[in-house]
């Protein structure tokens, strides 16, 4: 079985690949390494100005961000390129990983956890493209239905985008298990299985990328912003978890009284989670866009599929946290602009908050009703990061520096949105008054 980069190209006849991490805001950075420079790349790295990458932390004065392969993540690419492979890195600065990345921040939460945790990712996006006077519009002209949801017609007129994706998948061994219609115009979802929690993270940042590349090779544009459209549903990134020792699944429980399958276990990390859903949002939905989804009162298709309360029920999709099965919860809070290893290193956290303080969430909400002590959701940027700052678990996750560096970011973010004048600003006050 080969063990090197150098053995794992030459087998897949590889020329070049893209050394790749991403920043805190989830941006995909890379060099194009030629396989005549990979045991250099694979003993040393390959170096980056930080500040020019993106949110890390850096200053333009700050050393090289040397990002060291994982061979683990290496993932040929031929569907989009021939000879194309891409590893996942782990950015280091004078030898030591550097804080700042995402996926060091996951790496080291993981190292901390006493269970094996596994998750699974619902990545939901848009195919839209430009019109003749630059307006983006829904790639397919003929996706028109008011309620679009599953559509047999919309997915065939996207059968080659759509099976193209799904056949890469397979050659990787994700097993794709379904490719759907969403709820949304021109919006899509195609499902992979769950993995441990690092592997489908890195799976979630390369399908981006591969979605990406794919679309523009028809002239659509594939996008994760949580909601391109005032009237329409957004793209959520739902994770669904569950923790395992060694073989032996956690979650599951005889007998609960509460009727959904749970172990005290999984009832204390739901808790956890619950306690913390302030603050995790600002990681989860970390954009101005994002709490137009979450704060939608209504849309075309009669539904939002985005909660507004931290509360948790059985299989029932207005909640914060669903039960589909008594193996696994799924938090519907994030959406498509989360960064995967920042969304599960902070949920993995709450939930591990909650089984060492051996919380208990209560009883469940019922389908379409809502506990008293369901708290209402941060409904901007702002008040999310403003929960955050005040969560002591999620900062500590995130590294008490890196929490405050990523919290005045995100506070410019919203700023900079606020101070900005709208159309719908000069469509309401312009005559008004």
């Amino acid at each position: 079985m080969a063990t090197s980069l150098a053995e794992l190209t030459r087998a897949d006849g590889v020329r070049f690949i893209l050394a790749t991490f991403v920043d805190l805001a989830g941006k995909p950075c890379a060099k194009l390494v030629p396989v005549e420079a990979v045991d250099d790349l694979e003993a040393d790295g390959v170096g980056f100005a930080g500040y020019a990458a993106g949110a890390l932390g850096q200053q333009p004065y700050d050393p090289d961000i040397m990002a060291i392969p994982d061979v683990g993540s290496y993932t040929p690419l031929p569907f989009l390129r021939e000879g194309l492979a891409l590893v996942h890195c782990d950015p280091h600065v004078n030898g030591e990983p550097w804080p700042y990345a995402p996926r060091v921040i996951l790496r080291r939460l993981l190292a901390r956890m006493p269970y094996t945790p596994f998750v699974g990712a619902e990545v939901e996006y848009f195919l839209l493209k430009r019109d003749i006077s630059g307006n983006v519009v829904v790639a397919d002209g003929r996706d028109e239905a008011a309620q679009p949801c599953y559509d047999a017609r919309g997915v065939t007129r996207m059968y080659e985008h759509l099976t193209t994706v799904s056949t890469a998948m397979n050659s990787l061994g994700w097993g794709n298990y379904a490719n759907d219609h969403e709820d949304a115009n021109g919006q899509f979802e195609q499902n992979f299985r769950f993995a441990d929690a690092l592997t489908t993270a890195d799976r979630v940042i390369t399908l981006r990328y591969v979605l990406h590349m794919l679309a523009e090779r028809r002239d659509m544009i594939a996008t994760f912003m949580p909601k391109p459209f005032t009237d329409r549903t957004g793209s959520g990134l739902h994770l669904h978890v569950s923790l395992w020792d060694g073989e032996t699944p956690l979650f599951p429980g005889e007998d609960d009284p509460r009727g959904l399958g749970l172990s005290k276990l999984a009832y204390a990390f739901v808790a956890g989670v619950l306690d913390h859903a302030a603050g995790l949002h600002g990681v989860i939905a970390p954009t101005v866009n994002s709490y137009k989804r979450r704060g939608a009162a209504t849309t075309s298709s009669g539904a939002t599929w985005s909660p507004k309360r931290a509360s948790y029920g059985g299989n029932d999709r207005t909640h914060l946290l669903r039960v589909p099965e008594g193996d696994r919860v799924e938090l519907r809070g994030g959406d498509g602009s989360a960064n995967p290893y920042l969304a599960i290193a902070a949920v993995l956290a709450a939930g591990l908050d909650g089984i060492e303080r051996d919380l208990d969430p209560g009883d469940p909400s019922g389908p379409g009703r809502f506990a008293d002590s369901a708290a209402e959701l941060p409904v901007t940027l702002l008040h999310a990061v403003e929960a955050l700052e005040r969560d002591a678990v999620v900062r500590e996750v995130l590294g008490a520096e890196v929490a405050a560096y990523y919290a005045g970011r995100k506070r410019e973010e919203f700023f900079s949105w606020h101070n900005t004048v709208t159309p719908w600003e000069l469509d309401t006050y312009l005559t008004a008054f």
